[in-house]
């Protein structure tokens, strides 16, 4: 499966105004980032490290692992639309170093600066295609009957 788009893929006058808002984050190994449900107040872009996307389970123990994140990936969707919750949880895999960013600063900018608000939510939007697919494929790894053929 191919990656989702990266900061990157925001046109470079939208970038350049968007991390002028970010500060600076980083998370210990095995820190949770966010949990299902909590309330989606921000969101980062990692520079350094791994995060894991996890959904809880019920009846494990353990959230199932659904997408593991990079370089320049967008952590966090939840908190553009909403009504702000976390659909997900988060946990840092290694040493992170990433951008963070106030969701209602962003949100507010969408609004004031129509331009910048279509860039963000088409990138954010592609990136939620791409998620929703990796969540598809994932459930499907871990529930679908082994050989069914079922995609």
């Amino acid at each position: 499966m191919t990656r989702a788009p990266r900061i990157n893929a925001l046109p470079v006058p939208h970038r350049e105004r968007l991390m002028s808002l970010s500060r600076e984050a980083v998370f210990e190994p095995e820190h949770r980032l966010f949990d299902e449900g909590r309330p989606a107040d921000r969101f980062w872009i990692v520079r350094t490290g791994a995060v894991n996307l996890d959904s809880r389970v019920p009846g494990s123990p353990r959230p199932a692992v659904i997408e593991m994140l990079g370089h320049g990936e967008l952590v966090g969707l939840s908190w553009m639309f909403p009504p702000y919750e976390w659909e997900l949880g988060a946990v840092a895999m290694s040493l992170v170093r990433a951008s963070e960013f106030d969701a209602a600063v962003v949100r507010a900018l969408c609004e004031a600066d129509t331009a910048f608000g279509y860039a963000l939510t088409q990138w954010v939007g592609q990136v939620l295609s791409h998620r929703l697919q990796a969540t598809r494929v994932r459930l499907l790894d871990m529930y679908a009957p082994h050989g069914s053929g079922v995609f």
